[in-house]
């Protein structure tokens, strides 16, 4: 299991690269990139964002660097005076494909290790720092050093800190992929309409916008809707999806719900589309037609009298 962890979120800054613009607030995928960003760590304890504080899809806490715009060491100083937790995930807000399992194999190779952090590094095989999970304590460390030696962490670049770690390295060139021009920005909103990316980057967008973190199995859901279209009718398929979490939602919203719904729908669609089948092989074999039901009604039964008129009941003499 990941290990527990705060997350500690730098998202200040003064974008200098796209003219000074919001960077957290631009939207990449209809999200903006620091929600994207808390979206990759929601498994932590807790998350504290260095920035001015601003609306957040899930709950943070705020710090801010002293002095304002003191530079990355001075905010990650100020975010862990807010962290109680052993182990920090330390993360920029700019990474638009940075994800859950990410975060997890961050913890889990620390865990493993005697390192004191584990930092991605990207195509270019450049350390990224800031997409990281660190033990605490030797953060803690290194910033005291730079301090005393300097009287001040603010304004100095990250790597005084860094470097003075034992750290160990994954390679990670689409998680640490981050926006700092607007060049970065189109590529990562080309990138999320792709193909092989555009049905899960809309569900996971959908699953922050509703607050869901019920994982979805995708292929499950559109073999439903596919089987809905064609064995009943076109329509069927986005209203039975509906209706399939709805009823998750009623028998408690796991997974094991959104399963058994599936399941249900799935068989009835099965036997929906094999009634227009079986149904139709007696009459056709019989040399009937099957919609000529008004004279069927009167052909007599075998060894019987005739069927009962259509709007009759049976028993009702």
């Amino acid at each position: 299991m990941p290990l527990a962890y705060d997350a500690l979120v730098l998202a200040g800054g003064g974008a200098r690269r796209l003219g000074g613009a919001d960077k957290p607030g631009v939207r990449v995928g209809g999200r903006s990139l620091l929600d994207r960003v808390l979206a990759a760590c929601s498994g932590a304890r807790s998350t504290v964002v260095v920035a001015d504080p601003r609306p957040t899809s899930r709950p943070v806490s705020w710090a801010r660097e002293e002095p304002p715009g003191g530079g990355p060491l001075a905010a990650l100083d100020a975010g862990l005076r807010l962290s109680t937790a052993e182990y920090a995930v330390l993360l920029s807000a700019d990474l638009p494909f940075l994800d859950g399992p990410t975060v997890d194999e961050l913890l889990t190779t620390l865990r493993t290790s005697r390192a004191d952090g584990v930092l991605l590094t990207d195509a270019d095989g450049r350390d990224q720092p800031l997409v990281a999970a660190y033990r605490t304590a030797a953060l803690r460390r290194g910033l005291a050093v730079l301090a005393d030696r300097h009287g001040t962490v603010a304004g100095l670049p990250l790597r005084r800190l860094t470097g003075s770690l034992d750290l160990t390295r994954i390679l990670g060139p689409v998680a640490s992929f981050d926006c700092d021009t607007w060049d970065d920005i189109a590529a990562a909103r080309a990138r999320i309409r792709e193909h092989g990316h555009v049905l899960d980057e809309w569900i996971s967008a959908v699953k922050d916008e509703l607050g869901i973190d019920l994982d979805v199995d995708t292929g499950v859901l559109l073999d439903l809707a596919r089987d809905a279209a064609h064995g009943v009718a076109r329509p069927a398929a986005p209203l039975t999806t509906f209706l399939v979490g709805y009823a998750a939602a009623r028998a408690g919203g796991d997974q094991e719900a959104v399963a058994e719904a599936v399941r249900k729908a799935a068989a009835l669609a099965a036997r929906w589309a094999d009634e227009d089948t079986t149904d139709a092989v007696p009459a056709q074999a019989a040399g009937r037609q099957p919609t000529d039901q008004q004279s069927d009604a009167t052909d007599p039964a075998p060894g019987g009298a005739p069927d009962p008129a259509p709007g009759t009941r049976p028993d009702a003499e």
